[in-house]
């Protein structure tokens, strides 16, 4: 459980970098601060439609360092800059998440219980259709307690992406991408 202040902190971080970042077409997912022995590791998490590349990676390093060099938030302690893209380890829990990820495979809880498991068809504002077994669903967000992408080695393509790879990653692994910027000083990262 983290502790208040480091709650405060983030809270503040993630306002700090919330404008700057939407400036790169790029939305703030998360943003986590974990102690590491005499450090602390800020990991921010980006993601945009079309999927996170490198570069919007290494632009959004430089740019959380150029915001936190003009801010007090980390205090004097040093820590270590991590900034990823969403990963499919993350729950879909906003309509900008399932839009993203329509064509993927999905896992899925609802408020009564049931466990399901399809491809996303489409996602609106209020609702997704999912495939299940041959048969299209529609589930309303606010019903979905839990919904994981996952992960599949031989996904089907689809007109949009031939190869297959529509989550932004390059490889079409899934994986996430990640520019890591460490601050040995303490002062500027």
């Amino acid at each position: 459980m983290t502790q208040p202040n480091q709650d405060t902190t983030r809270d503040r971080i993630e306002a700090e970098l919330v404008a700057p970042l939407l400036a790169l077409e790029l939305d703030v997912e998360a943003v986590e601060i974990t102690p590491a022995g005499k450090r602390r590791v800020l990991r921010v998490a980006v993601d945009k439609d079309g999927g996170v590349t490198l570069d919007d990676v290494a632009e959004a390093t430089r740019e959380v360092n150029r915001v936190l060099d003009e801010s007090d938030v980390m205090g004097e302690q040093p820590y270590t800059l991590e900034v990823t893209s969403r990963g499919v380890d993350r729950p879909l829990t906003l309509e900008r998440h399932w839009r993203r990820n329509t064509g993927r495979l999905v896992k899925l809880t609802t408020t009564d219980g049931t466990s399901l498991t399809g491809r996303i068809l489409t996602a609106g504002p209020e609702s997704a259709t999912v495939e299940v077994d041959g048969a299209e669903r529609e589930v309303r967000y606010a019903d979905a307690t839990k919904a994981l992408v996952q992960v599949e080695f031989n996904r089907p393509a689809t007109a949009a992406e031939p190869d297959g790879d529509q989550d932004g990653d390059q490889d079409g692994d899934g994986d996430e991408i990640t520019d890591e910027n460490t601050d040995e000083s303490g002062e500027d990262a």
